[in-house]
This record gives C-alpha cells, structure tokens and sequence, in this order.
C-alpha cells in the first residue's frame, strides 16, 4: 500500500485541511499519516480560531513518521508562521523527502487570512525549493506574483514569475475566475493548460486542499505530474458534482463519493 503524509492545519468541521486530506488519500485506497501544524475553530462560515502547534512538537511528529512509515508522497498545506516553516524544511531535507506537493494555504474559502507576512516570507524562500510542485490560487498566485490575474495570459505570467523562485513546477488554479475550470501548469519552461466543465455547485469548502492531497497520491502511485494533475482534477470534479450540502456557509465536499 502506498503512504502518503499530509503536514497541515486541523479543520474541526471536517471539510479542510488534515480531515479533507485523510479522507481523500483514503479514497485513493492509500495509507494517510499526518503532522499538525494547527488547531482550528471553523466551519462552513469562517475560522474563529488558531492555535499553533510548537515547532518543536511539529519536528517531534516529523520524526516520528519519518523513522517508521516512510511516506510515498508528501502533501504541505497550511503552515502558520515562520518557525514551523523552517521546521519543515529542515527535516524534509535530513529525510531525502519526495514528491511533495505544497499548497500555499494563505486564505480560507470564506476569506479569512491564515498565515502571516514572515511565514510567507518564510515559504518562498525555505518551501517553495523543495516543492515538486506549488498549487496556488489565483488569490494565493497574486500574493506570490505581487500583481493582479484577470485572464489566462495573467495566469501564464503569474506562474513563469512565481517558477523563478523554485526548481519545481508551478499549477495556478484558476477556479476564481469566471470561465471554465481551467488550470495552467508551468514545468521546466513549458506550459500545460487543464481544462474542465466548471460544475455549479458554491460548496467549494476544502477543494484546494483535497486537489493537492489528490496529486500528491497520485505521485505517490508514479503517475507523472501532468497525468497526476488530470486525475485530481477528475477526482475534484466527481466531490463537487456529488452535490453535498452540509453546513450554512461553502459546504464540504464528498470525498467518498466512488467508494
């Protein structure tokens, strides 16, 4: 059986982060472990609350996964501040970690910032090298890029700039803008579009999270990363057309809807 490890923030509500990862590599019918960087308060209409876990303790479970069930694949998502960062980063290097996927977890669905300007700071240049690929939004991308994305041509120039700071690939989301769901992948130079029906559904509650967590099994499974992206974007697109309805706010997915 595979392995994969998520690093991410806890979602009590169940929609995001950690909860929507081990669901969705479950799914993939592989074996979820996870490091929590966070606590939250949040639902379906926002995040009232975050408690950091210590960098220490972050390293402590690292090392604990690391030293006995070494993961396939590696799925970062929300990473608060700057010492858990470099945390990270220091032990994905000591363990020779692959295929890890990095989703740049800057605000909530509902809208509410959770990260801060060091811990960004910290990402781009301790995270973002070690990425075999970085999943951004377009709000995430222009945050990174540090200009506005309105079309597909910001989308390419978003990721060639984001790209200067990594060896990596980079995947701009563009399910923020108002067309067809339609990706841009940049690697090595070159650029991919992924494009797919956008399904009407305003449940969007963890969808960054569960593609991310779905790439990373499928690197974990050694499909290539443009073939990885096509099946995640598969996967997303059957969660969302599900049409699960749960909570007042963006609702959850359903991540068990092939099972």
């Amino acid at each position: 059986m595979k392995t994969v490890l998520t690093i991410a923030g806890s979602d009590c509500s169940g929609g995001a982060g950690i909860q929507a990862d081990i669901k969705t590599i479950t799914a993939h019918k592989m074996y979820a472990m996870s490091v929590i960087t966070a606590l939250t308060a949040q639902n379906t209409l926002g995040v009232t609350g975050v408690l950091d876990a210590t960098p220490e303790f972050v390293a402590a479970q690292l090392d604990a996964v690391f030293t006995d069930i070494r993961p396939d694949a590696v799925k970062i998502g929300m990473v608060s501040n700057s010492a858990i960062i470099q945390v990270i980063a220091e032990k994905l290097k000591a363990y020779h970690a692959e295929k890890i996927v990095v989703d740049p977890v800057m605000v909530s669905t509902s809208g509410c910032k959770l990260i801060t300007d060091d811990a960004r700071d910290a990402l781009i240049s301790t995270l973002l090298p070690l990425a075999t690929v970085l999943t951004p939004n377009i709000p995430e991308s222009e945050v990174l890029c540090g200009f506005p994305i309105h079309n597909e041509q910001d989308m390419m120039r978003a990721a060639a700039h984001i790209a200067k700071h990594m060896p990596g690939a980079v995947l701009v989301k563009g399910g923020h803008l108002v067309s067809d769901a339609v990706d841009y992948l940049y690697q090595g130079g070159v650029g991919h579009w992924f494009r797919s029906e956008r399904i009407d559904n305003p449940n969007t509650h963890g969808t960054g999270c569960t593609l991310s967590s779905a790439i990373a099994c499928n690197l974990a499974d050694g499909r290539t990363l443009a073939k990885a992206i096509e099946n995640a974007k598969k996967y997303l697109t059957g969660a969302l057309a599900s049409g699960l309805d749960l909570g007042h706010g963006s609702g959850p997915l359903e991540h068990t809807y092939a099972l």
